[in-house]
């Protein structure tokens, strides 16, 4: 077990990660919050709030490359919430995204485990989620440990403590070092109609273990958002639920630090979001000033789109840093349409550290305002949450009020909708299962919550129940009865038998894949100049006859009723690609920009260029050159251009006369070869003129191969996808060759 590393080159072991379970203990609990950097300057540019970096390694944001390549780090925790169902794929995905910046990672449970009354073991396949046993949560907590080790920091592992099991999966989280879960009774009562009693009973006990093992608790006030008919009026409703269920974790004795109000922006464009939105995350910090914020984007009002879902991040985002967020929680278009795929994960992860460090020092600049609509409307919130609140006590109670329709009822409270969830006191899953102690009860376990009559055996174990016994499983991890699979046919082993080809870094089988290793799923967009009916039957066909299996449009968006839909389609494409068959070319040989552009300033360079023979071309030619698109002038070459069909005489006499270093050619037309001729002649009338040794000539066109370009007397050829930045890297490094030989005359 301690002899398998994470190496950079090489995918993730699973098989490594599954050895020695049985042996394998966490070695950390608790909730660990990113830590603001001292040095607040990265590459060239000063930060005001940002994290400590990432010690080891890290993907930055596509745009870095012009940035010195750094990776700074919002200060909120990063969630990525992972549902996959099959445990041993997400393992990879958590790699993937904790590279991205992700430092909570969220483990969804499998539809329907609120009613499972106890733990369950082995490694079945989940459906809507992942099912969370012994097995898994150790297998994913070991991975995690070593891509710790790999990114160079602290990542917390998340998961559920509800449901009529919900003690006991807070005691093995405890034993397994889970850093962070949701526990809210309210969940339990209002969305999973499990008894009241039960649910609070069973809240105290999950809560005092979740607070022995320093836990991060995350509350489920956020469900009313997704579950009212009409989410932005329940925002009283959602202060209420987070007073209840805060006060509620620190009585039973969990630090307030590490109490978590789970808040989702309620509403969504096209409403006028942020005017409706920010007034509500301004009252929730005036009123929760002692707890920490766990801002979620906005998941009622979700479309497949993943523009759309990516605008509604952002702007969620910027209530967040308008205000607070200490854990900033990423959803994607899956929510949309239930299928957790790899890319979308990852893309979360980087809209996030995107927008929150485009907003870096947002509040050195600007204030909200102290009157006007903003407090105006933040009182009228925080005033309807208190009426709320007195009108519970005023019926007898939280219970009585569960019973009354109080909750998810779609009024702007004190408005009623008549809809709301009812539930029934002495109803529900459990209902009955809740009974008083014997007055001499008596349990020798760590983090029991109640009377604990430990006295009349030891008075010197009243602190320290677990001492009757030499210590429970939280001291004697030797005392857990570790089981490994159940089932013989759905487990881990059976899944990854079936997928033994494609596994290990040694492997050449590839599919593509986007939820499951292998499951050969792939993304495709279209566009059809026809109504939205008529596109999708369309897609379908095109699907078909690409041997696309298993089709299914997932999104579509009309561009107008007659003239347009774009349509986003699903399908597996199930044929094995053999790497080793594959035509692999080489990564382009490029300088960076700084690299260059020394070179140039420690000797000029002059380039003579044009389109030469009777082409008329000059598109691609303008885009490695100009400044404008990124080409070689930006580097502080000195360039002349002479235009198109330029006889190839006058580009050589051209270079002798303007003592150019360098000649570029364009050559398009391919027709009789007359490109590779063209480059022939120039090289040709260059040496009978004597000045070829002196000059560098590089040839380029969509039709130009490198490698006949060379045989025909170029330096250097430019074929199709070629940029500005390869023909001067060319250029730099083909003078440093020259110089270095002694053969360079200037």
């Amino acid at each position: 077990m301690a002899d398998y590393k994470l190496n950079m080159e090489e995918r993730i072991d699973v098989e490594e990660i599954l050895k020695d379970l049985d042996k394998y203990r966490p070695r950390r609990r608790g909730w660990e919050w990113r830590k603001p950097a001292t040095e607040l300057k990265a590459g060239p540019f000063q930060y005001r709030d940002i994290a400590e970096p990432m010690a080891g390694e890290s993907v930055g944001l596509m745009t870095a490359h012009y940035f010195e390549n750094i990776d700074p780090q919002p200060l909120p925790s990063i969630t990525t919430e992972i549902a996959s169902g099959r445990f041993e794929d997400d393992i990879r995905r958590m790699r993937m995204v904790a590279h991205h910046g992700a430092d909570h990672i969220m483990v969804i449970r499998t539809a329907g485990q609120s009613h499972f009354d106890g733990l369950i073991e082995g490694t079945p396949q989940g459906i809507g989620g992942v099912p969370i046993t012994r097995k898994q949560v150790r297998a994913q907590r070991k991975a995690l440990d070593m891509i710790e080790d790999e990114v160079g920091r602290p990542i917390n592992y998340h998961s559920y403590v509800s449901g009529v099991a919900g003690p006991e999966v807070a005691v093995m989280f405890a034993e397994e070092g889970v850093n962070g879960a949701h526990q809210d009774p309210q969940y339990n009562v209002i969305y999973r109609n499990i008894n009241m009693i039960r649910s609070f009973v069973d809240a105290c006990e999950s809560k005092k273990v979740m607070a022995w093992s320093g836990m991060v608790q995350i509350d489920g006030a956020h469900n009313a958002n997704a579950t009212a008919r009409e989410a932005w009026k329940v925002m009283p409703e959602l202060m209420v639920q987070h007073a209840i269920n805060a006060i509620f974790s620190a009585s039973v004795g969990i630090e307030k630090k590490n109490i978590c109000l789970s808040t989702v922006p309620p509403s969504a464009t096209p409403a006028p979001c942020v005017f409706m939105d920010l007034p509500y995350a301004v009252a929730l910090r005036d009123l929760f000033t002692e707890y920490r914020m766990r801002a979620q984007m906005n998941t009622k009002y979700i479309e497949s789109s993943t523009r759309d879902a990516t605008v509604t991040h952002v702007l969620n985002m910027l209530i967040s840093k308008l205000t607070s967020a200490d854990i900033q929680s990423t959803i994607t278009p899956d929510e949309g349409r239930n299928v957790p795929w790899h890319i979308y994960n990852v893309e979360a992860c980087d809209t996030a550290k995107q927008t929150l460090l485009g907003l870096d020092g947002l509040m050195d600049m600007v204030e909200l305002k102290k009157e006007g609509p903003l407090p105006e409307k933040a009182r009228e919130l925080k005033e309807r949450a208190v009426l709320f609140m007195e009108e519970i006590l005023e019926v007898g109670g939280y219970f009585n009020a569960v019973e009354q329709g109080f909750f998810v009822d779609s009024g702007f409270y004190p408005e009623r909708g008549g809809d709301g969830i009812c539930r029934e006191i002495t109803g529900g899953v459990g209902a009955g299962t809740v009974f008083k102690r014997e007055s001499d009860y008596m349990a020798p376990v760590t983090a029991h919550y109640g009377y604990n009559n430990v006295a009349q055996y030891d008075e010197t174990a009243v602190d320290n129940p677990s001492k009757l016994i030499g210590g429970c499983t939280f001291e004697c991890p030797e005392k857990i009865v570790y089981i490994d699979e159940l089932d013989e046919e759905d487990n881990v082993n059976a899944r990854m038998a079936e997928t033994a080809k494609f596994r290990g870094s040694d492997c050449h089988t590839l599919r593509p894949e986007m939820e499951w290793l292998a499951d050969g799923t792939v993304l495709i967009d279209m566009f059809f100049p026809a109504p939205k009916r008529v596109a999708e039957a369309a897609a379908l066909e095109v699907a078909r006859r690409m041997g696309l299996a298993d089709a299914e449009v997932i999104s579509r968006e009309i561009m107008h009723q007659t003239e347009g839909t774009r349509v986003e389609l699903k399908g597996r494409f199930l044929e094995d690609i053999d790497i080793n068959e594959l035509d692999i070319p080489e990564e382009p040989d490029v300088m960076t920009d700084d690299e260059i552009r020394a070179d140039i300033e420690r000797k000029p360079m002059v380039v003579v260029c044009g389109t030469v023979g009777d082409d008329e071309h000059s598109v691609g030619l303008r885009e490695i050159i100009d400044i404008k698109h990124g080409g070689i002038e930006k580097y502080g070459m000195k360039v002349h251009y002479l235009g198109t069909s330029v006889p190839v005489e006058k580009l050589v006499n051209a270079a002798i006369e303007l003592d150019a270093d360098v000649i570029m050619a364009s050559t398009i037309i391919s027709h009789d070869d007359i490109h590779y001729k063209n480059i022939a002649a120039i090289d040709q009338l260059a040496k009978e003129m004597g000045v070829r040794e002196k000059l560098i000539f590089i040839a380029g066109g969509t039709q130009v191969t490198p490698e006949l370009a060379v045989a025909n007397g170029a330096d250097a050829g430019f074929g199709r996808g070629s940029k500005g930045i390869h023909d001067a890297t060319f250029m730099v490094k083909r003078r440093r060759e020259l110089e270095a030989a002694g053969k360079w005359p200037r």
